[in-house]
């Protein structure tokens, strides 16, 4: 059972590192293709859920405000990210993620009341100063390197709060109200900036691509990451996660070829800022299961 939950989440980081490949490939701007997104993810997700599982969707009036304003940030998220991808590419993009664990180093002691951990500070300039590196580097790719900065703090800030709110409802309600808060936070700034004709101007091939990105790389994947929880640690889960720009620049630079090519630099710089992340978990995890042995103790 644990080696077909290990396959699972495996397969879920693949599709998550192939939503890059999408969102490069989907013409539409980004905020067009995160509104389509979060549209038809919401809709698969009440059908699963409503129909499928046949689960209550009721939920407090003061909890659902909070999974709207937190899909907010989600909407942020995806919006930045997608924007990243076309204003310079997947390598791009995928790479500015690994600042979420610094980004979360600094929030979330500040949001749940913990003693920051020196450990993920220490982390934390690396993986600044690798950013620094690419920065300077690939100084052509400012702008996307910049949206990049802002997805991964809005993507921290969403799941930090997110830890929030987990278990007030069910995970399933969780994920259906953030996303369909999102799209309704999108749908509103359309409808007063006078936008909505914007909307309208969608190709068949772009709306076909954005239902695939949204049914079997956006719905699935997060209910999977739900259910595997069951049989994995959440080390684990957050530790295999971090392959995902992994997966995606390397799928990046198969598909898309030249204009996936990055210096060398910035491979090592990328390389470094995963495997520092990677050790950080291991670490963590070690320090954990002592304290855990030192409590039964």
């Amino acid at each position: 059972m644990k080696n077909s939950a290990l396959f699972r989440l495996h397969l879920i980081v693949f599709l998550w590192g192939f939503t890059a490949i999408l969102g490069k490939l989907i013409t539409a701007e980004a905020q067009i293709l995160t509104f389509y997104r979060m549209g038809i993810a919401a809709l698969f997700l009440f059908i699963f859920i409503r129909f499928v599982r046949k689960q209550n969707l009721n939920v407090p009036r003061r909890l659902l405000l909070g999974l709207v304003g937190v899909g907010g940030f989600m909407a942020l998220h995806w919006l930045c990210f997608f924007h990243s991808i076309k204003v310079s590419n997947v390598s791009i993009a995928l790479s500015c993620l690994s600042l979420s664990t610094l980004f979360t180093s600094i929030l979330e002691p500040i949001v749940f009341r913990r003693k920051i951990d020196v450990s993920e500070v220490i982390m934390g300039v690396v993986i600044v100063s690798c950013m620094a590196v690419i920065f300077n580097i690939e100084f052509r790719y400012k702008e996307g390197i910049l949206f990049g900065i802002l997805t991964a703090l809005f993507g921290t800030v969403f799941s930090v709060f997110n830890g929030k709110l987990y278990g007030k409802t069910s995970s399933g309600n969780i994920i259906f109200y953030e996303i369909l808060g999102g799209f309704m936070l999108i749908s509103l700034f359309y409808l007063f900036s006078g936008g909505m004709t914007e909307i309208t101007s969608i190709s068949i091939r772009d709306l076909a691509l954005i239902t695939l990105l949204a049914g079997v790389f956006t719905a699935y994947p997060m209910l999977e990451s739900v259910n595997l929880m069951k049989y994995i640690s959440p080390f684990t889960l957050v530790l295999t996660v971090n392959l995902e720009p992994v997966y995606g620049i390397i799928l990046a630079f198969f598909i898309f070829g030249e204009s996936e090519q990055m210096s060398p630099v910035f491979y090592v710089a990328s390389f470094v800022m995963i495997t520092a992340i990677v050790i950080n978990g291991i670490l963590k995890s070690r320090k954990a299961k002592k304290n855990l042995n030192y409590e039964n103790t």
